[in-house]
């Protein structure tokens, strides 16, 4: 499972024309799903971004998570985190969960972040969103449940 987390001021989703989904400050979770993954790599990605510590302190150091600063995470699910564009010019999604069970792991990984607490916001699966955000630092970082970047 790989996830980019962008720390945001803000962030939305807009489904057909519609604003869906938004947030102020927190987290935009990009959430892909591999066809290897299972419950197990949920857990452990869920765990990493709700304690995460990359909000500032007091002193400007970043120190605080998105729990302790009680900010909102947006999750959109983005099966191309599996594209494979080493050969040709076309990317190959072939590593990416079939979609039933990219969408039983990305609703798992959902239901694990809100269990902390948290406000959790969704994108719409499957659909062509329109990703607005305003990226806080920027901090952007790349999690994987397989290795570490």
């Amino acid at each position: 499972m790989r996830a980019v987390v962008q720390r945001v001021a803000e962030a939305s989703v807009t489904v057909g024309g519609e604003r869906g989904s938004a947030i102020g400050p927190g987290l935009l979770v990009l959430l892909g799903v591999g066809r290897d993954d299972k419950e197990t790599d949920a857990d452990y990605l869920a765990e990493k971004v709700v304690h995460l510590r990359i909000f500032e302190d007091e002193a400007g150091q970043m120190n605080r998570s998105v729990l302790d600063t009680g900010g909102a995470v947006l999750v959109v699910s983005q099966f191309t985190l599996y594209g494979d564009a080493r050969r040709g010019r076309r990317p190959g999604f072939s590593a990416a969960a079939a979609p039933e069970e990219a969408n039983r792991l990305y609703r798992y990984f959902v239901d694990r972040v809100a269990a902390s607490g948290l406000e959790v916001r969704e994108g719409v699966f499957r659909a062509m969103m329109d990703v607005s955000l305003v990226n806080r630092g920027p901090v952007t970082l790349l999690l994987d449940s397989a290795r570490a970047f």
